[in-house]
């Protein structure tokens, strides 16, 4: 029995289960891949991938709860215990579609070609029931290096699937690993094959690579390679500010989404510029939202450090950019700006004072705000339109976002009368 340090134990348990069955009926299997790979490193097993000289209606035949997910690649989706683990039969791969998917797959007997067909050397490893390691090329000892190195020729594994190209740099990344020289320069050759990919699994590659321990050395890779140039929403290397993404390391991997925020600050793209796109990388609406806040609140602090003249005005300016912007976005523009290097913006040294001001006070400014939002007064609109005597339209909507202001600066109390008050006496000036 394998002694697994990384995966739970009742998953590596039902995982081993079903690789015994596949032997007691005279068929190979393995454990393949990440998970033989993951061990190794000592990093999480999350899942258990299996392969075997089954094919996949003897698979089938074997186990009472399994699903056919893929089985024109072969693999079929075994349940054990609750626990779900692909089981795929050797395969070996023809020529590839669109620089992405084989168009046929053949089945075959001998575990050394189906591994022979993976991208990179330390994901082309497989472990039996009793330990024993198959490791035709090096993998091992690539892992040992700490190096990412292609199967085979890298021009090859780059022309069949050109994801791999960021795979490659995600692994680098995540890992710590160094590229083989004869790898990257397979991936500066065949970069113009990205254009093929389609935006949301470079996405996904990016998404995870940023989550990663070590994102500023992916960028780095990226950048250096001039990948993303090539993908189909292209981003440009040489508009980033190299000192900026240094406040990528210092942000934990759980602040991940303000990650994406100072690459794009570093870029310098504005909060139009950014949604943009992040439409064409096929981020969700929400992480959308939450990414280019950051940068609509920098534009704002920007301008106003310019206009204000004392800390009155700044801490109103700061408080409006909350009404504006909301409060996460605030927030994550301010733990954004403890992880930058100071002066990077342009101005003099008066503005970066006040600057300096509106970072060191405006976590305490936003706390002495006793509303947020419209419906937070002790006012409605409806009371509003019967106070006034007037039919409701656009002034309205301007009318309870001034009554908002004044009272989140504090100029004006949060209680019925005194914003009835002010009600009037706007509505008394405006017929003035």
């Amino acid at each position: 029995m394998v002694q697994w340090t990384q995966a739970e134990a009742e998953m590596a348990k039902q995982s081993e289960n079903v690789l015994h069955r596949l032997n007691e009926h005279g068929f190979e299997a393995y454990w393949v891949g990440g998970c033989v790979r993951d061990e190794m490193l000592g990093r999480a097993v999350d899942d258990m991938d299996i392969t075997t000289s089954a094919s996949p209606e003897q698979v089938m035949a074997l186990f009472d709860d399994c699903i056919p997910t893929g089985l024109q690649h072969g693999t079929v989706t075994v349940r054990s215990g609750g626990y779900y683990f692909e089981v795929t039969t050797f395969r070996t791969e023809s020529e590839y579609q669109d620089n992405r998917r084989p168009a046929a797959v053949q089945f075959v007997q001998d575990i050394k070609e189906d591994l022979q067909r993976r991208d990179f050397t330390m994901n082309a490893l497989a472990m039996d029931v009793n330990g024993v390691i198959v490791d035709p090329f090096g993998g091992q000892k690539d892992i040992k290096q700490g190096l990412v190195r292609c199967v085979g020729l890298a021009v090859e594994r780059f022309g069949e699937d050109a994801l791999r190209m960021l795979r490659c740099v995600r692994f680098a990344s995540v890992f710590d690993f160094r590229i083989a020289h004869h790898t990257w320069r397979g991936l500066v050759n065949q970069r113009e094959l990205l254009q093929h990919i389609a935006m949301e699994r470079v996405r996904t590659e990016m998404v995870k690579m940023m989550a990663g321990p070590h994102p500023l050395k992916g960028l780095e890779l990226l950048f250096r390679s001039q990948a993303l140039e090539y993908v189909k929403a292209p981003v440009d290397s040489s508009r980033f500010n190299k000192e900026l993404l240094v406040g990528l390391q210092l942000l934990s991997g759980e602040h991940v989404l303000l990650r994406w925020s100072c690459v794009l600050l570093a870029g310098g793209y504005n909060r139009e510029e950014a949604d943009k796109l992040l439409r064409q990388w096929t981020f969700s609406n929400e992480q959308r939202v939450r990414i280019t806040g950051v940068l609509q609140v920098e534009q704002l602090v920007t301008d106003f450090v310019v206009q204000c003249e004392n800390e009155r005005m700044l801490r109103e300016s700061w408080i409006v950019t909350v009404l504006t912007c909301g409060a996460q976005a605030a927030n994550d523009w301010l733990l954004l700006q403890e992880q930058l290097t100071k002066h990077w913006r342009d101005g003099s040294e008066e503005v970066h004072a006040r600057m300096r001001k509106v970072q060191t006070h405006a976590a305490g400014w936003s706390q002495s705000m006793p509303v947020h939002e419209i419906k937070e007064l002790e006012i409605t609109g409806e009371q509003v339109l019967q106070l006034v005597e007037r039919k409701g339209g656009p002034w309205l909507g301007q009318l309870m976002k001034h009554l908002l202001r004044e009272t989140a600066i504090g100029n004006i109390m949060n209680q019925h009368e005194t914003l009835r008050a002010e009600v009037k006496r706007v509505a008394a000036n405006d017929q003035a």
